[in-house]
């Protein structure tokens, strides 16, 4: 199991404010745990170096992003993670990905894609990578970055740092009465389970009863994926955002 996990609430005694993430290590489990212990730590050191009317989240999040990363490379470990992670607060909800872990967000039963996964099978993403002299093939049925690795961007990775990168892509909008909960997964999920199928199973456990059971929810879409012949570590986190407005 490489996978690992971070959930903080009540972030420097605010409780409207939270942090959570998904990692999964590739190569062993040095990079996600890495990542999981401190990349909340590196966001917030970055925003307090901001002032309040100034606070540039993405921004923030990019530094946090890309100072965890250079950290873990002094550690001369070997493997990377991938990453998604979601930040709450004053009623903002950030969601940043580097990899293919994914966010999905239930809006009134309706999933949306709040990040779009780093694979080398992506235009932009191939373009970059051949632009700065590297290549990208496909080795039985999928495309690796130098014959290797089968993500973009992710924490560690020496050696292929010069192109699979650790700067995340970010959105940020405010919190609604629409927005119901958010899934957080590993692509161990995504690769069985679609973003409207994980939310129709995860709604009834979390929307119009009188308690949420968000383990329930998460075991049943673990259990799902299994049943599917995912071999693959599959990690999920389901946040209520009612809890945050």
């Amino acid at each position: 199991m490489e996978d690992r996990y971070s959930a903080a609430v009540d972030l420097q005694g605010h409780s409207k404010e939270a942090f959570f993430g998904v990692f999964d290590g590739h190569g062993g489990a040095k990079a996600a745990e890495f990542a999981a212990n401190n990349l909340e730590r590196n966001i917030l050191n970055e925003l307090e170096r901001m002032s309040e009317n100034e606070r540039d989240f993405e921004q923030a999040i990019k530094h946090g992003y890309l100072t965890t990363d250079s950290d873990f490379l002094k550690e001369n470990h070997l493997g990377g993670s991938c990453c998604v992670t979601a930040l709450i607060q004053k009623g903002n909800l950030v969601i940043s990905n580097a990899g293919d872990c994914r966010a999905v967000l239930s809006s009134e039963g309706v999933a949306e894609a709040i990040t779009s996964d780093h694979r080398p099978a992506r235009k932009d993403e191939r373009h970059r990578i051949e632009s700065t002299g590297g290549y990208v093939d496909l080795c039985n049925g999928v495309w690796r970055v130098q014959g290797s690795l089968a993500v973009t961007r992710g924490i560690g990775d020496a050696h292929l740092k010069q192109w699979v990168i650790a700067e995340p892509e970010t959105r940020s909008f405010p919190i609604e009465p629409r927005h119901e909960f958010l899934i957080l997964a590993s692509d161990g999920l995504w690769e069985t389970v679609g973003n409207q199928e994980a939310v129709d199973i995860a709604h009834p456990l979390m929307v119009g009863i009188e308690k949420a059971e968000p383990l329930v929810a998460c075991k049943k879409l673990v259990e799902l994926s299994l049943a599917r012949g995912s071999v693959d570590d599959i990690s999920v986190i389901l946040i209520q955002l009612a809890n945050f407005i």
